[in-house]
């Protein structure tokens, strides 16, 4: 973490410490939260756009880049890095950002509002993807001799199934631009440490403490777990795991979104503006951003 990094953490760190400790003054948390949250946007979009312009489809004018709709909501985009299900950065991603369709980002933004007065914050790991990261995502089921990173996210599933058990579909609501992979993260959030490849890996229905450390609250598996646990209302999760599910799930619902029931971070904006349509624009700002 460079020391310029660093240092807008701490600042981050005190100023929701503060918002805990104004409990006369509750109206103002949230606006505290967000100014908070906002500190390290800059940063993130700043290294977002240092990628070299590219060439390519751009998406329809529907789409929009979350972070001009919500800067608060924190974006850790996981296939544009090595720590996924594959081990590689996938296809198609350029950039480190969440695309939606407008419909959808601002549904999302409306539950933030309501997760930040209650001392939380969403977390995305992944927004629209195009059809050329679901084409990866199948050449890599495929291939039965890639297993690096089994032990993580499938390490009770024979690579074999993954198609038959519904884990990898040749197509992907992402794809639409209305469906998102997301979570919690109890406010005032600690960076999430960087993965380095070739690590020891840790089953992702380990206890919270032994698997990968995530800033979200615990759901009782990680993001992309490919286990039955990850069911959203696996009767096997209970108390504060379910607890934390319920909070996500209800929070999606009442702005309008459906959860698919094999994955408890899985959520699709409804009406989708395209519910027909499966793009292959790159995910990058340079897709919604015309000039």
């Amino acid at each position: 973490m460079s020391r310029s990094t660093a240092a807008r953490v701490r600042a981050l760190s005190a100023a929701f410490s503060r918002v805990r400790t104004r409990s006369a003054v509750p109206s103002r948390a949230p606006v505290l939260c967000a100014a908070a949250l906002l500190a390290l946007a800059p940063a993130t979009s700043a290294q977002a756009h240092q990628a070299r312009p590219e060439r390519g489809p751009r998406a329809p004018k529907e789409f929009v880049a979350l972070r001009d709709v919500d800067p608060t909501i924190l974006q850790e985009i996981r296939y544009i890095t090595p720590h996924n299900f594959t081990g590689r950065r996938v296809d198609g991603y350029r950039q480190p950002v969440c695309l939606l369709t407008r419909p959808a980002a601002l549904a999302l933004h409306r539950v933030q509002r309501g997760l930040l007065r209650r001392g939380y914050t969403l977390k995305v790991y992944d927004c629209y993807r195009p059809k050329r990261a679901v084409a990866a995502f199948v050449k890599w089921g495929e291939d039965l001799s890639d297993q690096r990173m089994k032990r993580e996210f499938y390490p009770q599933v024979d690579k074999s199934r993954l198609f038959d058990d519904g884990y990898i579909a040749e197509k992907s609501g992402h794809s639409r631009g209305s469906t998102m992979d997301l979570t919690v993260v109890r406010l005032p959030p600690v960076p999430t440490r960087p993965y380095v490849p070739g690590e020891r890996l840790v089953p992702c229905h380990a206890p919270k403490g032994q698997r990968f450390p995530d800033n979200s609250i615990d759901m009782g598996t990680g993001f992309d777990c490919m286990d039955t646990l990850s069911h959203t209302l696996d009767p096997r999760v209970r108390g504060k795991q379910r607890a934390n599910r319920t909070l996500l799930k209800s929070a999606m619902e009442r702005a309008g979104f459906v959860n698919l029931p094999q994955e408890w971070w899985h959520y699709t904006y409804q009406p989708e503006p395209f519910p027909d349509r499966y793009f292959d624009f790159p995910v990058s700002y340079r897709s919604v951003h015309r000039h």
